[in-house]
């Protein structure tokens, strides 16, 4: 084999492990915040009902600013662009905990959300141009270290809460720590010029018309997921009366579902493609949902919930993926995606929350199932993301039409 070749394909491979790396100190600012919201709203002295209020600008926040982020990429090139995203996004963690209001606590979750998905966009980009020169799928398994990196930010944070610290000197220092670890994994990814004679994507627009289909299957996932992580605990405490503890180990149990299926989840798609494997996930989300609905005890609910879990897993990496590939400019396409999924998951919540107090929360999971049967009825405008159509040299992942790659270390 040509030394070459070779060299590429360890290039590649390093590239990957950063990208992965960066997935994870993403995850990780997430659950560092997710540990601590108790003591924010302490702080801040404000009532369940202006928490749920200041809960809604993150989401807000990242719908309004990832237009921006194919913008940022054309102009600094996708390396220097995730480099900085990334560093604003880690160094937001340190906004929450410094409110002392409401006002400024809705403020500083804005810049927060903003950030992220800005940083969100950016770092699918270069995964999914990773993930095209490798030539196999593994965008799932990006995602899977990004939940990863959740559950290590939730575990230091819940072991800082435990101690009784000040989740401002908490918040600095897992900043901090993280900033240098993103960093360091930016070194290490693919860089994707534009050519030189290629017209910037606009700084706002309104979602590529190819990316509405495909956010829609994202949308029922996300969907499905927000309403499980939120109100799983909810649901086996009020439907069947189950003790706190157990409530709240059905949510544990979701988020290890989810995280362990998007690790493993490469090989799956690799082997039967996008369409079925989402046709797949599709059913047993709607088994699950079913079980869910009829659980007549909480292991059966528990059991559904896995399911969905299990189900929905892969939907929204195989989502940026098909968004990546469906139009000239993938960061636009992804990023009209991504603003569509985070509206399910801004508006999930609510909403099984307003149809559980007209009807009852066995409804609002009724709701669910319906949704995840849409996942098997739409799963073929995902056809764009299989792996099969694309080759190793592909660039259609990168910023637009004819790209200069440099890969890590150049």
């Amino acid at each position: 084999m040509p030394a070459e070749m070779v060299y590429d394909k360890e290039r590649l491979r390093r590239a990957r492990f950063a990208v992965a790396a960066v997935f994870c100190v993403h995850g990780a600012v997430t659950g560092s915040f997710a540990t601590r919201v108790p003591w924010i709203q302490e702080h801040a002295g404000l009532s369940a009902g202006q928490l749920g209020v200041a809960l809604a600008f993150p989401a807000i926040g990242s719908v309004t600013a990832m237009p921006l982020a194919g913008a940022i990429s054309h102009r600094f090139g996708s390396r220097t662009a995730l480099r900085g995203l990334l560093a604003l996004w880690t160094l937001a963690l340190i906004l929450p905990s410094l409110a002392p209001d409401l006002v400024t606590l809705c403020a500083a979750l804005f810049v927060y959300g903003a950030a992220a998905g800005m940083s969100d966009v950016a770092m699918n980009a270069i995964g999914l141009e990773t993930e095209s020169r490798l030539g196999k799928s593994i965008i799932s398994s990006l995602h899977g270290m990004w939940s990863v990196g959740a559950l290590i930010g939730s575990a230091a944070g819940a072991l800082a809460a435990h101690l009784g610290s000040d989740a401002r000197v908490h918040h600095l220092l897992a900043a901090l720590t993280l900033t240098v670890f993103g960093a360091a994994a930016c070194q290490g990814v693919l860089d994707s010029r534009p050519a030189a004679d290629e017209e910037p994507p606009p700084r706002f627009a309104l979602p590529p018309r190819s990316a509405l289909l495909i956010g829609a299957i994202g949308f029922c996932a996300v969907f499905a997921e927000g309403a499980s992580l939120d109100w799983s605990a909810v649901f086996l405490r009020d439907i069947l009366d189950t003790s706190p503890g157990v409530a709240a180990a059905s949510t544990t149990a979701f988020a290890l579902t989810m995280a362990v299926a998007r690790l493993v989840g490469d090989k799956v798609i690799d082997r039967f493609g996008a369409v079925r494997t989402t046709r797949t996930g599709g059913v047993l989300a709607a088994a699950g949902g079913v079980l869910v609905v009829v659980a007549p005890h909480p292991v059966v609910a528990m059991g559904g919930f896995g399911l969905l879990g299990l189900g929905i897993a892969t939907v929204v990496p195989l989502a940026f993926a098909a968004a990546a590939r469906s139009g000239p400019n993938a960061s636009q396409a992804i990023a009209g995606v991504a603003t569509i999924t985070y509206t399910s998951g801004l508006i999930a919540p609510s909403a099984i929350g307003a149809v559980a107090d007209a009807t009852s929360l066995v409804v609002s999971f009724g709701l669910v199932t319906l949704l995840a049967c849409g996942l098997v009825a739409g799963a073929g405008v995902l056809r764009s993301g299989g792996t099969k159509a694309r080759g190793s040299t592909g660039a259609a992942a990168g910023s637009g039409g004819g790209v200069e790659m440099s890969p890590a270390g150049d």
